[in-house]
């Protein structure tokens, strides 16, 4: 997604045109001109009521239609003048009759319907024209009067727009609202109407309905209109953040998947157990130390169960106290899993507590550090790092987890420096190597990369881990059959090595080659099942299955699983990403059930921004 960006309001639908206009009209008398016009333009004259309605250079002006001249004159003359007078009239009126006669019989009736829709037409082009120069005035209601009988002339979707943005000249969102939607109800495929309205619609904080016209219009554009796609991203990000923060408040804390808390857990060196906490300690189970010793033992399961009983003890071992100098290691402990259930603020004090109470305890600064870039506090982070090298210079984890925060913020170079000044104090951490392998190929470094990858899978030649990682790399450069070997090592390991707890980020990446080598649909789709049946809340899974069935045109299936990635998230901003392709695909349903028509072509566009798998 792009950054948010405010648009400029949408520009108006017509240009302003006065050239039917007379020249002249300003130059006669105002009866005079009146009297000329109709006479030469009888069709534009409009009787509604006894009142004619004509259209000038000034606007429009109303006389009644019955009005009349008188002479004076005397009542002898007009005596006089009785009998003449009724008998001329009886001869005009018989002789009219005459003429009349013949005329109507002659011309059909659909003739004189069609010359009657012709005058409305033309009567309604020239109230639209006086609409627009009222417009070009910033005369917003003048321009609104003339459209509205325009429209009565003529119901014309133009004229609604155009009165559309009259209103929204003014500010008036929920009439904008109401006169495009009348121009659509005519043009459905009326892109200056759908972008007028999704404008409204934004400003009345509606953004599902504003999403779905600014879609429509880019449908119909073909996206090639680089303004109405990036109005399409921000609003799907604003629908997000505004559903996203609805279920950010109303969400369990709970822990993500076993493989999400896996990977965070052996991001930091593997130590013995605590002096005083080994299993042949002999210590009270319902006291603190046993609490936090009982923790420790049910994280060595590396299962859901196992890290929820820990998560249980941790919290237990601190309310029942009597930790002595294990307690800002318990504090250490409990905020880890607080900061995995997402409860970052109370994870943050127990971090705090702990240094407080251990300055030397360098992994709850490195935890903290970790915390504290998740929330974009970047100079936080590296203040972290620092306190804990004036501790403990020599930690590996330290320059570890500092490469990182390079490696996020896209500082390759100084990642790669730390990955291997981790590697120098410690050569037993895979994770470092691994590491460095990815850095030096993000930096462009191929050849190194690989080589890197090869001395690793020597040196730790039963890690799965390590050919998971490598079978990615010869993914991203499309050497399909490689990476699929590599994927399937990975996953014959982790089916020896962790029955129980098994990290399933291999059977992913091996349905997303067989996707993207093969097409194979129904092969990808049953490896993604075997990773949800072994951990049904790894988000990686639930997002890749659902663009695994967008791909195939199972748009209805595929929401369910964007929408069950949005429940797993932890944090606001996978929350929002993941609800942003949620609402994508749920507005392609709408699009396709409103607009049948447009549902063609946007298959053949592949979907909407920001969609497709990776």
């Amino acid at each position: 997604m792009s950054g948010e960006r405010i648009l400029p309001p949408f520009a108006p639908n017509t240009a302003l045109d006065t050239s039917s206009l007379s020249s002249q009209s300003s130059s006669l008398p105002l009866w005079d001109r009146l009297s000329s016009w109709a006479v030469e333009n009888k069709a534009a004259v409009y009787t509604i009521a006894g009142i004619a309605i004509v259209v000038t250079g000034a606007g429009i002006v109303y006389y009644r239609s019955d009005s009349r001249t008188g002479g004076a004159s005397g009542a002898e003359a007009d005596a006089k003048k009785k009998a003449s007078k009724k008998e001329r009239r009886k001869a005009k009126k018989d002789k009219d009759k005459d003429q009349a006669q013949p005329e109507s019989k002659n011309v059909p009736e659909g003739q004189q319907q069609e010359a009657k829709r012709n005058e409305r037409k033309e009567y309604s082009t020239k109230l639209k024209i006086a609409g627009n120069k009222a417009y070009g005035d910033k005369s917003y209601n003048e321009a609104i009067d003339l459209y509205g009988k325009a429209i009565l002339c003529k119901p014309d979707p133009i004229f609604y727009s155009n009165r559309a943005a009259c209103y929204n000249a003014l500010g008036n969102w929920d009439k904008v609202v109401e006169d495009t939607t009348a121009a659509i109800g005519l043009d459905n495929e009326y892109v200056k109407a759908l972008n007028r309205r999704a404008n409204a619609y934004e400003h009345l904080e509606q953004y599902s309905e504003a999403l779905l016209d600014a879609t429509a219009s880019c449908i119909i554009d073909g996206f090639r209109n680089e303004q109405s796609v990036q109005s399409v991203e921000r609003l799907l990000k604003k629908v997000a953040e505004a559903k996203g923060k609805a279920i950010l408040d109303g969400k369990q804390k709970r822990l993500p998947s076993p493989t999400f808390v896996t990977n965070y857990l052996q991001s930091f060196r593997p130590r013995p157990r605590p002096e005083g906490l080994e299993e042949t300690a002999d210590l009270n189970e319902d006291s603190g130390k046993g609490q936090l010793r009982a923790g420790l033992a049910a994280m060595e399961k590396k299962t859901g169960e196992g890290y929820d009983a820990a998560s249980r003890a941790f919290d237990k071992a601190l309310e029942l106290r009597d930790l002595d100098e294990h307690e800002a290691f318990a504090y250490n402990m409990r905020g880890t899993f607080r900061y995995l259930r997402g409860e970052h603020a109370d994870a943050l004090k127990d971090l705090d507590k702990s240094v407080e109470l251990q300055p030397s305890l360098t992994q709850s600064y490195i935890k903290r550090a970790s915390m504290h870039l998740e929330v974009g506090n970047r100079e936080g982070a590296a203040a972290d790092f620092e306190k804990a090298m004036e501790h403990k210079q020599d930690d590996p984890d330290i320059y570890y987890h500092r490469a990182q925060l390079h490696f996020i913020l896209a500082e390759f170079g100084d990642a790669a420096k730390d990955y291997q000044k981790s590697i120098d104090l410690d050569q037993d951490f895979i994770f470092s190597h691994i590491q460095l392998g990815v850095t030096q190929y993000k930096m462009g470094t191929i050849a190194s990369s690989m080589a890197t990858f090869r001395r690793t899978m020597k040196k730790f030649d039963k890690m799965p881990d390590v050919y998971n990682y490598y079978g990615e790399l010869l993914l991203d450069q499309q050497k399909f059959s490689e990476a699929i070997e590599k994927f399937e090592t990975a996953i014959e390991m982790e089916k020896q090595t962790k029955p129980l707890g098994m990290n399933v980020l291999p059977l992913v990446n091996k349905a997303l080659a067989l996707f993207q080598w093969k097409q194979d649909f129904q092969e990808a789709e049953k490896l993604l099942q075997m990773a949800l049946i072994i951990d049904p809340e790894c988000d990686i899974a639930v997002a890749t299955m659902a663009q695994l069935l967008l791909q195939q045109g199972k748009v209805t299936e595929a929401l369910k699983y964007f929408e069950r990635a949005a429940e797993l998230s932890r944090t606001e901003g996978e929350i929002v990403n993941a609800l942003s392709y949620a609402e994508a695909t749920r507005t392609q349903l709408e699009v396709q059930e409103k607009y049948p028509q447009l549902a063609n072509r946007l298959q053949g566009m592949g979907g909407l921004p920001g969609q497709g798998m990776r």
